[in-house]
């Protein structure tokens, strides 16, 4: 078979070929990276922003346009049992039908990235999104929330959840990996939190069945713009990714050594079933104590993010008196902190350690909602402002060192192990939410909830410290993602 040509950027620093390698060539994960010349200081200063952060742009709009439904039930159960009586507990199963097929298909997402790209991927998943939405606007019984809610939005959102942001992070980026990937997650929760006034406004102004197709609008303005623009490896721009240098002759250093993917390229494995991938990267992974530990931890951290005060907060501040669209403002602050709170757990990420920064995050968490049940009335009071900035902050800082420990624990099948995490991260969130719905009914209150939850954040800091991590390659600082 003939060999491909290569793929030359127009800077000329480096070549890519599949042909076999000339002396001054070095293969790396399927790749030859042939060294020339370095260019010149004023060639180098003219030289372009790399198509890496192009493609991490894109992902961040497309994160924020998917996450507006996630925003939306907490809004919207007030109204929808004023309007049509609907149950707080039925609701909330609804919710959490979405929030495990929102888990459970993550890790399939994954695979499925990799087998069709993520354009594809991720386009499909924004139709479902706005679809389901659309739909739900139509709804004349409870039990129509099931497949509009909980099916189409549940497997669409899962589609773009958080392993979207590991597999841009992955492909894209050797350095600065922990600080992108802090970064489009807080896009995720940004755009869910930041919508929460405008659903809020439109369930009061105009009725929660124009709030639903607002959610509808925003996964569907989106798909332009990933068609478009939306690039699935540096192998189609014909670049390495950010950060990767060309090799030099000699034995790998110890940084190109910890990079899997230097050139990623069309390995035969990411042709194959999507599924068996996913599960056989399950089975492997779950012979391992670590696994059990991060998916532990981070299903904790969904039961207390997602589950709890994602879907409870405005509820349970409605009981105490405040406002619908008060307390939606609220968790849109938690919101604007989190983009704080998450790029700089990105920036920790790559100079500390992983495991310590998920102590302190889950410990913050569990004093925060121990005294949460004291801190809610018909009043915003100066401690519930400092609640929602410390809560924004924490929000989903946990996903940049839960990403970056699963990278270096399992390797290169670390995106997809991430993919199974982050599907317990759901399942405890959809636990979360309908346990906390039955508690109010039961009880009147939500405050068995909101302490029960910091009694959770306990266990998972504990299993955080647990983790043994990975010897590292001598010479490797705290993360692939150093400084440039």
């Amino acid at each position: 078979m003939r060999p491909a040509a290569p793929v030359t950027t127009t800077r000329g620093r480096w070549s890519l070929s599949e042909g076999t390698p000339r002396p001054y060539e070095r293969r790396h994960t399927g790749a030859v990276v042939s060294a020339s010349p370095q260019p010149s200081p004023t060639r180098a200063g003219r030289r372009r922003v790399h198509p890496a952060w192009g493609v991490a742009a894109v992902a961040f709009v497309a994160l924020v346009g998917a996450a507006g439904f996630r925003a939306a039930p907490g809004v919207l159960m007030v109204p929808l049992h004023d309007e049509l009586g609907w149950s707080t507990s039925l609701m909330s199963l609804a919710v959490s039908l979405n929030l495990v097929l929102f888990g459970l298909t993550a890790p399939f997402a994954a695979a499925l990235m990799e087998r069709f790209g993520m354009r594809r991927v991720v386009a499909c998943a924004l139709l479902l999104i706005a679809a389901g939405a659309a739909l739900s606007s139509r709804a004349q019984a409870a039990w129509q929330l099931l497949p509009t809610w909980g099916l189409l939005i549940g497997l669409g959102t899962g589609s773009m959840a958080l392993v979207f942001a590991a597999t841009v992070a992955d492909r894209w980026f050797v350095r600065r990996r922990g600080l992108v990937i802090g970064v489009l997650t807080a896009g995720s929760a940004t755009g869910q939190l930041s919508l929460l006034p405008v659903v809020a406004w439109a369930s009061d102004a105009l009725g929660w069945r124009t709030a639903v197709l607002v959610v509808a609008a925003a996964a569907l303005a989106v798909v332009p713009l990933v068609l478009l623009f939306l690039r699935d490896r540096p192998l189609d721009l014909g670049v390495l990714p950010y950060g990767a240098q060309p090799a030099a002759d000699g034995p790998l250093s110890p940084l190109e050594q910890a990079s899997p993917r230097v050139a990623p390229e069309r390995a035969p494995a990411a042709r194959g079933a999507a599924a068996a991938r996913a599960v056989r990267a399950l089975r492997e992974a779950s012979r391992r104590p670590a696994f059990w530990a991060l998916a532990g931890a981070f299903a904790i951290c969904g039961a207390t993010t997602n589950g709890l005060v994602g879907v409870h907060f405005v509820p349970s501040a409605h009981d105490h008196g405040m406002a619908t669209t008060t307390a939606a403002g609220l968790l849109a602050v938690v919101g604007v902190f989190d983009i704080a709170g998450t790029i700089a757990s990105g920036y920790l990420t790559d100079r500390f350690d992983p495991r310590l920064l998920l102590l302190a995050y889950y410990a913050f968490r569990g004093v925060g909602l121990l005294v949460l049940p004291w801190l809610l009335g018909p009043a915003v009071h100066p401690s519930m402002l400092l609640f929602v900035v410390v809560y924004g902050l924490d929000w989903v800082a946990t996903v940049p060192p839960t990403a970056v420990l699963c990278r270096e624990l399992f390797g290169s099948a670390g995106t997809v192990v991430f993919g199974w995490v982050f599907a317990s991260h759901q399942v405890g969130a959809a636990v979360a939410a309908g346990v906390a719905g039955v508690l109010r009914e039961q009880t009147g209150t939500y405050t068995a909830a909101w302490v029960g939850g910091a009694a959770l954040c306990a266990v998972a800091a504990v299993l955080s410290v647990s983790l043994r991590r990975a010897p590292r390659p001598e010479g490797v600082s705290a993360s692939s993602s150093s400084p440039a």
